[in-house]
C-alpha cells in the first residue's frame, strides 16, 4: 500500500491520521535515507495525542520518551548504534515491552533484537513530496491500515494532499 503526501504540511496530517488509528499502542519501523522525513512523520504521529512541542530525532540519545497522559510514546532513532546489543545498554528491553508505542527509525540497526513490528513505512523522496510505502506485519497491522485508509482515503489536508496509489 502506497501513499502520497505533496508537502511537509501534508506529511505531517498524515502521521496525524496514522497516530490517531494506533490509538499509542504497537511499533511502528520507519525507514528511508536521511531526509526522508522520518521524524517529520512522527511529529504527526505525536499531535495526534495533543502533542504540539518540537519533535527532534532522538539521534544522539537514541530514545525520546513522551508522557501524553496516561499514554506514553517512545520515539527510538537507531541510526548511531553500532551494534544492536546496545539496546540493552540503553534500556531497550524495558522500553519495547512497555504497554506503549514505539515509533523506531533505522530499524535495520536494531536487526536481530527487536521485536517485529506492526507496520513498517518505507518513505522516499519524490519529485513532488514523499511516497510512503506501508506494509503491515502482524494481524494488528492489517487492521491498522484498513482503518487508516478508511479515515484518510484521498484528499485535501489544508495546503497538502495526501493521496492512496
Amino acid at each position: 500500500m502506497q501513499v502520497q503526501v505533496d508537502n511537509e504540511e501534508a506529511q505531517v496530517a498524515f502521521g496525524e491520521a496514522l497516530g490517531h488509528v494506533l490509538e499509542a499502542r504497537g511499533r511502528v519501523y520507519l525507514e528511508g535515507e536521511l531526509g526522508a522525513g522520518k521524524t517529520t512523520l512522527t511529529r504527526g504521529i505525536l499531535r495526534a495525542y495533543g502533542y504540539q512541542g518540537a519533535v527532534k530525532s532522538p539521534t544522539y540519545t537514541l530514545v525520546e520518551p513522551y508522557e501524553l497522559g496516561t499514554l506514553r510514546v517512545y520515539h527510538l532513532d537507531l541510526y548511531r548504534l553500532a551494534d544492536p546489543e546496545e539496546l540493552e545498554f540503553i534500556g531497550g528491553r524495558d522500553v519495547l515491552a512497555d504497554e506503549a508505542l514505539s515509533i523506531i527509525e533505522w530499524p535495520s540497526r536494531g536487526e536481530g533484537w527487536l521485536p517485529a513490528p506492526d507496520l513498517r513505512l518505507m518513505l522516499e523522496v519524490a519529485p513532488q513530496g514523499r511516497r510512503i510505502s506501508l506494509t503491515a506485519c502482524s494481524d494488528n497491522g492489517q487492521r491498522l491500515l484498513a482503518l487508516l485508509h478508511h479515515k484518510v482515503g484521498s484528499e485535501q489536508r489544508g495546503n497538502g494532499v495526501i493521496q492512496w496509489k
